[in-house]
């Protein structure tokens, strides 16, 4: 326990989950609450090394040459008091012919006035896989500001996959800002769900560049406004090599007086490359809301459960 009294175990019920999975052998972890680092594991061929700054904690996580992490990693980031600043600074190496999943939570159940910034650097070697699943909880003030910013390299042949997903609480204020280059052959899929409500603000940002013959590029939107929240979705596929394929899909829900904006961007500087967009903006179906409000929901209730539905 530190001296804010916080542990490993608070920050997993918060986040809906058992922090007995940490115990297993095989699985490798970091957990911090504001800038202390409460637990942190590494097995072989994973290691994980922090330095504890004045408003959060830089991590240099590296996975070495012909290595496969059988069992997600666990990271947990998160505060459980009502005001202050978490920034957490990370490197990720991931060396050739190597593979690793991670799974994400951030916690901010009793946010009202408080700032997570995540800065990120990904390296992604040749014949590799990184994925990424990162789980927000937040509680209803909305009084957390977050910011995900992150730059991406991926090497020959290599595979990125990621998913933010923010569905349970008030997003507050959301600036996600992604930038990913890949090689030759290489895959990026990049996936956001956020549910935001009040008068939440989204922004996202995602821009992705094939740069390397062959190289494929998805960037998947799914957002849901209601009441006076406001989003804002900029993604964009640049390709410039041969047989490059690239698509952009953006859908968002709006409700109430809440406002969508989505700005899909495809450029294409090879004749041989093709990237294709999608946006779509609209309600809640109608049919589907009389159906569950004659099955007993309300109006309120039927309307959750669409919203699930499509963030799901």
């Amino acid at each position: 326990m530190n001296k804010s009294g916080i542990t490993i175990d608070d920050l997993y019920k918060k986040a809906d989950m058992d922090s007995n999975v940490l115990k297993d052998p095989d699985v490798a972890y970091l957990v911090i609450n504001r800038n202390k680092v409460l637990g942190l594991k590494g097995i072989p061929g994973l290691n994980i090394d922090t330095e504890e700054l004045e408003d959060g904690v830089k991590a240099l996580i590296t996975v070495d040459d012909n290595t496969i992490i059988k069992k997600d990693v666990h990271l947990c980031f998160g505060m459980l008091s009502k005001e202050g600043t978490q920034r957490i600074i990370t490197k990720t190496i991931v060396g050739k012919n190597s593979r690793i999943s991670i799974l994400s939570h951030c916690v901010f159940t009793t946010a009202v006035n408080i700032r997570h910034i995540m800065e990120g650097e990904i390296e992604v070697g040749e014949n590799s896989e990184y994925t990424y699943m990162e789980k927000h909880i937040h509680g209803k003030s909305g009084g957390v500001k977050v910011y995900p910013h992150a730059k991406v390299i991926l090497k020959k042949n290599a595979r990125f996959k990621t998913e933010f997903d923010l569905i349970k609480g008030r997003a507050g204020y959301l600036d996600i800002d992604y930038d990913i280059e890949g090689d030759e052959k290489s895959i990026m899929e990049m996936t956001s769900k956020v549910n935001a409500y009040g008068d939440d603000v989204i922004k996202i940002s995602e821009k992705g560049h094939l740069k390397g013959e062959g190289s494929k590029g998805f960037l998947n939107s799914r957002i849901a406004v209601r009441e006076n929240a406001k989003a804002e979705v900029y993604n964009k596929i640049k390709a410039d090599a041969p047989y490059c394929v690239g698509h952009v899909d953006c859908k968002e829900l709006i409700q109430d007086n809440g406002v969508a904006t989505a700005i899909p961007i495809v450029e294409v500087t090879n004749p041989k490359a093709r990237v294709t967009h999608e946006a779509a903006i609209g309600s809640v179906d109608s049919k589907q809301l009389q159906t569950l409000m004659s099955r007993g929901l309300s109006e309120e209730e039927a309307t959750d459960v669409i919203i699930q539905g499509i963030l799901s």
